[in-house]
């Protein structure tokens, strides 16, 4: 590319070259001659003083008796061979000359042409980018990994051992086809990887392509769409030309949503760029013409958004769901990143993974790079528990800001509204243990108390999600009983917020409400219209809305009340855990289970001295499998 781009500017140089001196200098030697005009030179005939004249047309040029040369133009004048002869001169005569211009003087007249064209080809190679320029809108952007270096295999996979067993047999095929075909049967023509971002998708596709040990091309949905009509679909069959070329290979194709969204949901019918591209990934997938030994992998996190003819048996017919790792899986995951960095041998990876639910691979990747970037912070050489810590704390609650400055009453009311959602947590049966319970702000938080759940969890019960709606209450119900109604600030909202959502959810997704039954109410869905995302009216009454309201509010009041229940009959456990969080600003939850139940403060650690800081809203809330953070 950079030699084509030298060749062009080299040839663009030189034919300036060849012009300036054609302009500079027209008629070469013509110029070491004298012109003199045809008066002057019929008066020199006259004289006797020329000797000599070539006639060619009306050009005349001749030598005088001195021997200097000259040339003139002469008109039509019958009488000027008769005149010349009468003096002596010697004549000759040529005709016209009819040269074939030179090559040079050919490229020289056509200098303004190739300049343009060569102007415009640059600009479209820089505005289309990649492989073929302004010639190649079609050509399929897809690129050949090469495998050699950084070989990626099945071991360097983990914690998703049930997809890794679902596209063993895509690895088989692979590298022996006849084992399949000599029973007639057919390996899937597409596989489709599908789960949440950072769960290893990616990662797993190149494996499948580092154990068979064939060609791999990727691509990303994007690529496909252009603003030229049909240039999607003629990349597609580009695409499938390099794959036959190289078969038995595999091509995968990532964030495919990008290109192979329903059809039909917007405007432009089946005249559409995007649409025409996913006909013609269709046809190519399973069509008249099959492609075999080409396999198809891609990777989506919104299956639900693909058209059902690109997920139908011939095409994507095995669906691979990728999903978050549980405990055994997340500490495999840890042991493949932490061998990357040098840690101390006390490190318990299972313990590590014990209190990370909820977190994907790439979440555990950053986690551990995390640690050894805390590790170099420091200046140590090795990593210990202590960084791993550290980054947990970062990654899952944000990084602290102690430059940030608070008040003495700014501290004292965070630390009042921290300790409520920790005595509420404590005496709450169905709640998760506390973690760790801070004042210093993290993220955008003042403060927070986190929960870890011990076990990981897919559902939640009843008595699960009203203990999180009293937890979420605590801080509320704290700065009302110590600091007064009038004293009550808006550091609460995330947490009114998230108790409202999950009872919003109860209430309509769920069916946990007694009163409106087993019933979901609302569809969530949503509809494209004119380019833009427009939500559903919900399928319900305005008799069972209100319904639906007044159990919400319901759900989030008895919450509610429960709190203020329990910080009233545990006020000294307030006030008491309160002054702990002022004086140690960080607290895990063992200490606080000990300063509670057993009186005991913790032990070899000291008294922290910060500076006071500028209160700022808290506002975010923790809502899923991760762990629970209130506010």
């Amino acid at each position: 590319m950079n030699f084509k781009n030298l060749a062009m500017w080299a040839v663009i140089v030189f034919l300036t070259i060849g012009l300036y001196n054609m302009f500079k200098n027209p008629q070469g030697s013509i110029n070491q001659k004298n012109n003199i005009i045809f008066s002057e030179f019929l008066s020199e005939v006259d004289n006797g003083r020329v000797v000599q004249v070539e006639i060619q047309g009306n050009n005349i040029s001749g030598i005088m008796s001195n021997g200097e040369k000259f040339v003139t133009y002469s008109p039509n004048d019958p009488n000027l061979i008769e005149k010349l002869s009468e003096k002596g001169v010697s004549i000759s005569a040529a005709p016209l000359e009819e040269k074939m211009p030179s090559l040079l003087g050919i490229l020289l007249s056509w200098f303004p042409m190739l300049l343009l064209i060569a102007v415009w080809i640059f600009f479209m190679r820089q505005m289309q980018g990649g492989k073929g320029g302004a010639m190649g809108f079609g050509r399929s952007k897809a690129k050949m990994m090469n495998e050699i270096k950084g070989k990626i295999t099945f071991n360097d996979v983990a914690g998703i051992e049930e997809a890794k067993e679902e596209v063993e047999e895509v690895v088989e095929f692979l590298k022996d086809p006849k084992k399949f075909s000599r029973l007639g049967g057919k390996i899937p023509r597409g596989c489709l990887l599908v789960g949440p971002p950072g769960t290893g998708k990616t990662l797993l596709a190149r494996a499948i392509a580092g154990e068979a040990g064939v060609p791999f091309f990727t691509i990303s949905g994007s690529d496909f769409v252009e603003m030229f009509v049909g240039v999607g679909a003629s990349r597609v069959r580009d695409m499938f030309e390099q794959g036959k070329k190289h078969s038995p290979c595999i091509i995968f194709i990532d964030e495919i949503d990008a290109v192979g969204r329903s059809r039909g949901a917007g405007l432009g019918g089946g005249n559409d760029e995007r649409e025409q591209t996913l006909n013609q990934l269709l046809v190519e997938m399973d069509g008249f013409d099959t492609n075999e030994g080409v396999i198809i992998i891609a990777a989506t996190n919104r299956p639900d958004v693909l058209d059902p003819a690109l997920l139908r048996p011939g095409r994507f017919d095995r669906q691979v769901v990728v999903s978050l790792p549980d405990i055994i899986g997340r500490e495999k995951i840890l042991k493949v990143h932490a061998k990357k960095i040098s840690m101390t041998s006390d490190i318990n990876l299972r313990t590590v993974a014990r209190g990370t639910p909820g977190f994907s691979g790439a979440d555990l990747a950053n986690l551990v790079n995390e640690s050894a970037l805390l590790a170099a912070r420091k200046n140590k050489r090795i990593v210990t528990n202590e960084e791993f810590d550290e980054a947990k704390d970062k990654v899952m609650m944000g990084a602290e800001r102690r430059s940030m400055v608070m008040t003495e009453e700014e501290k004292r009311l965070t630390a009042y509204h921290e300790a409520g959602h920790a005595i509420v947590t404590i005496n709450e049966k169905a709640a998760y243990p506390i973690h760790k319970a801070t004042i210093i702000p993290r993220g955008r938080a003042l403060g927070m108390v986190m929960q870890l759940p011990e076990k990981d969890e897919v559902s939640q019960t009843r008595e699960q999600l009203h203990a999180q709606m009293a937890i979420a209450m605590g801080g509320r119900v704290a700065e009302e009983l110590i600091f007064g109604d009038d004293k009550v600030t808006t550091g609460a909202a995330s947490d009114i917020e998230q108790a409202t959502k999950r009872a919003r959810a109860m209430v309509m997704r769920a069916g946990l409400s007694k009163e409106l039954g087993p019933v979901a109410y609302g569809e969530n869905e949503e509809e494209v219209f004119l380019g833009r995302s427009v939500a559903r009216q919900q399928n319900m009454s305005e008799e069972t809305a209100k319904k639906v309201d007044h159990e919400i509010r319901k759900f989030v009041e008895k919450g509610y009340e429960k709190a203020k229940k329990i910080l009233t009959e545990k006020i000294d456990d307030l006030h008491k855990l309160a002054k702990a969080l002022l004086t140690y600003e960080t607290l895990t939850g063992s200490e606080i289970e000990d300063l509670i139940n057993k009186n005991i403060y913790p032990a070899n650690k000291e008294s922290l001295k910060t500076e006071d800081n500028n209160k700022e809203d808290s506002a975010l809330g923790s809502i899923g499998l991760k762990p629970k953070v209130v506010h």
